[in-house]
């Protein structure tokens, strides 16, 4: 990542319990890649939420690949909320929107895209969704997850693979912390820009239903996905939304102090 953009006031972070989050929104955000692309090629962005952030908290190496990233934008609302206090523009940034603005703006821009992760499947769904909602988009390339983690001389395939593409933007689907720590292993190895987007393939694949927007917008989220799968899902966020809550409040009272 070049000097000038690590000064752009727009890659600015902020704390959210001991973990750097950019402190960006969607407008910012777009603007960013629409002007800055080429300086953040090779890097990689964290969509990240509340459960990324208590990993990172609790692993250092994680807290690494957070830390490390040319950007670990606010997908979780507890994020954006904690954020504004110090930068009151900062607003949450889910990775299923910002594929979508970054599709919308492809034809024009001229990017092209690969898509790495999930099943077979879903990649075959989500190519018809985008071959119907972003006529024109230039899909370069789309693999499965072998579901282990790579080599050394798989990583450097999956690089070449990639760039011979001539994408301009690699999105990883393997959920957290996979996709992170595969990123931070392919951190300056690749021409394109990766971007790690979890579940969000079966979301714009529409095999997953996406919370209402209101819903999202209250920061419920958590609670809708919860009931649509209790059973894989209950103790994560049990555990996850008890520690992020107790990490918040002594990370505050220790500033305090």
């Amino acid at each position: 990542m070049s000097e000038t953009l690590t000064k752009d006031p727009r890659m600015a972070r902020v704390d959210v319990i001991g973990v750097p989050i950019t402190a960006t929104n969607m407008v910012d955000f777009m603007g960013l890649l629409s002007e800055r692309l080429d300086d953040m090629r090779g890097g990689y962005v964290c969509v990240s939420n509340a459960h990324a952030c208590v990993m990172a908290h609790d692993d250092r190496d994680y807290w690494a690949c957070q830390a490390e990233s040319t950007a670990s934008i606010p997908d979780g609302k507890p994020l954006s909320v904690i954020g504004r206090k110090k930068v009151p523009t900062m607003g949450r940034v889910t990775g299923p929107d910002l594929m979508r603005e970054v599709f919308a703006a492809s034809v024009k821009q001229g990017w092209g895209h690969y898509f790495y992760g999930d099943k077979p499947e879903t990649l075959d769904a989500l190519r018809c969704a985008l071959e119907r909602e972003y006529p024109g988009m230039e899909i370069c390339g789309m693999e499965p997850s072998v579901f282990r983690p790579l080599s050394e001389d798989e990583r450097v395939e999956l690089c070449n693979r990639v760039d011979a593409s001539g994408a301009d933007f690699c999105w990883v689907a393997l959920g957290a912390p996979r996709q992170e720590i595969l990123m931070h292993d392919l951190n300056g190895r690749t021409n394109s820009l990766m971007v790690g987007v979890g579940g969000a393939f079966n979301v714009l694949a529409g095999r997953v239903p996406e919370a209402p927007r209101w819903v999202q917008d209250v920061g419920l989220e958590w609670l809708y996905r919860l009931i649509q799968e209790p059973g894989r899902l209950f103790k994560r966020y049990a555990v996850t939304n008890t520690k992020f809550i107790w990490y918040q409040l002594t990370n505050a009272k220790r500033k305090e102090i």
